[in-house]
């Protein structure tokens, strides 16, 4: 009964590190009773069970919104628990092992698991990685400039093994030295959160045009007249006060609102641009044919040129893509999901004078690794374009997300402008830090400023150390195994 109460607990603190709720370091406490779950079970399947069941509480307390999108997406919660059950089958297995053996288990059982989560199936997710809980404190989420947030979620598990060995009372001296660990990525982060790199004032406006039913579909011409909203409010902004103006995913788009291939709302755009005196990025989606589309980020110079596009790479399953289509036909509510996105193939940078800007969309702004391709590309700010709309006003889904794009900032060194229509919107400086936020259902302009960067080593070696902890996870694997088959 005891490790059931543990595993229930450590999903309720794991969940309260996350917004809505805080601290961040509740994650710890919350690994930690889970870890003592698995060490005091009884076997293997207890274990599984464990696991699953934890999964089940966390990625449900987490992500419950999703049932506001469609009840049908509510299946990707048992898709995450399965996860951790198999981590909880693999450590039961190992309760009886020495501490040292058992730690270093856990903590390489743990990275391995989530490498594959980050990617599988269809795609993978990293929502709810344990490092994610830690962008609400500045100095505990700086470590990620070295390691990332996958790295961060190594460390947390490092911690919360070594906190469930003590808690059980079987303590090994030779595992703290494992402390040294999160201590030296700590110094290691230093250099390059003291130093950085100013550019000047660059003033930047996000347009959040909201739609005209907030949260609710309102056709018809339901996309032009968010465009017109969004086009209002930029016609608003002085000529001359800012340099660059982003404009939020879905904020054009569909069969008449795109600025690509709609004379009209070109120009108009063009016109801003050349107006205000500063580039436009247009957050929109284009129907390819009778059965694709494209959901980009068209880029205007000041000068009201098309200088390019960036075509979203990772669309959502079920909500952009029906993974395996025909299979799922029988669904009705996939009836709103008629065309599959057409995938883009790699960064795209837009030269804005002194910032060389790159840009994802929505889901992608959640995965380190789309960011990385950018910064990598050369880019020395991030604009992360989103939606949300179809979250409701009270969800924490925009929260949520904006802690994980503020990890983007802290990663690469450099500043974000997160982007929503109807979210909630921000600019978030190189060290993962911002001022304010617009409300859910806003019609504003957000102004601010986006003038410093860094250099990480985090945009070099990428998600090494979580790879590293992932093979200390095979080791332990493939080592157990071999024993078990010299026993026989």
């Amino acid at each position: 009964m005891k490790p059931v109460l543990f595993t229930i607990g450590g999903a309720a603190v794991s969940v309260l590190a996350f917004p809505p709720f805080g601290p961040g370091l509740l994650i710890l406490p919350g690994m930690a009773l889970f870890l003592v779950a698995l060490r005091t079970c009884r076997s293997r399947i207890s274990g599984l069970w464990l696991g699953g069941l934890y999964g089940l509480l966390f990625f449900g307390g987490l992500m419950w919104w999703l049932g506001l999108l469609d009840p049908l997406a509510l299946i990707l919660i048992p898709v995450q628990a399965l996860f951790p059950a198999v981590f909880g089958w693999w450590l039961a297995g190992r309760r009886e092992t020495e501490p040292v053996r058992w730690f270093l288990s856990a903590v390489g059982g743990w990275a391995l698991i989530e490498v594959v989560r980050y990617r599988f199936p269809v795609g993978g997710q990293e929502w709810g990685g344990a490092g994610y809980a830690l962008s609400d404190n500045r100095y505990i989420r700086l470590p990620a400039s070295v390691v990332g947030t996958s790295g961060l979620t190594v460390i947390v598990v490092l911690l919360a093994a070594m906190l469930a060995l003590a808690l059980v009372r079987q303590w090994d001296n030779r595992i703290r030295w494992a402390g040294l660990v999160p201590l030296a990525v700590m110094v290691a982060s230093l250099p390059s959160m003291m130093t950085r790199y100013d550019v000047g004032g660059f003033p930047v406006a996000i347009v959040q045009g909201s739609t005209p039913c907030p949260f609710e579909d309102c056709p018809p011409n339901e996309r032009l007249r968010t465009y017109q909203q969004h086009l209002a409010l930029t016609e608003t902004i002085e000529p001359g006060s800012v340099d660059l103006v982003v404009w939020p995913e879905s904020s054009t788009g569909s069969t008449n609102a795109d600025p690509v291939l709609n004379d009209e709302i070109r120009e108009a755009v063009a016109s801003q641009a050349r107006r205000i005196g500063a580039a436009i990025l247009v957050g929109g989606d284009r129907i390819v044919g009778e059965g694709e589309f494209i959901n980009a980020n068209v880029f205007f110079d000041m000068e009201g040129e098309i200088e390019g596009e960036y075509r979203k790479q990772h669309p959502v399953p079920f909500g952009e893509y029906i993974p395996a289509r025909p299979l799922f036909e029988w669904i009705p509510t996939l009836d709103q999901v008629p065309r599959d996105m057409i995938r883009g193939e790699g960064p795209v940078v837009f030269d804005v004078g002194v910032i060389q800007l790159g840009s994802v969309i929505s889901w992608e702004g959640g995965f380190s690794r789309y960011a990385l391709q950018h910064r990598r590309a050369g880019a020395n700010a991030l604009a992360v374009t989103t939606n949300k709309a179809s979250y409701g006003p009270d969800a924490p889904t925009s929260d949520q997300f904006i802690g994980m794009t503020r990890m983007r900032a802290v990663e690469l060194g450099i500043p974000v402008v997160h982007a929503a229509v109807t979210g909630k919107s921000t600019i978030i400086d190189y060290q993962g830090s911002f001022d304010t936020t617009t409300e859910t259902g806003d019609s504003v302009v957000f102004y601010g400023d986006i003038g410093s960067f860094t250099s990480t080593i985090y945009s070099t070696i990428g998600d090494a150390f979580i790879f590293l902890a992932a093979l200390l996870g095979v080791f332990t694997v493939w080592r157990y195994w071999t024993l078990v088959g010299s026993d026989e």
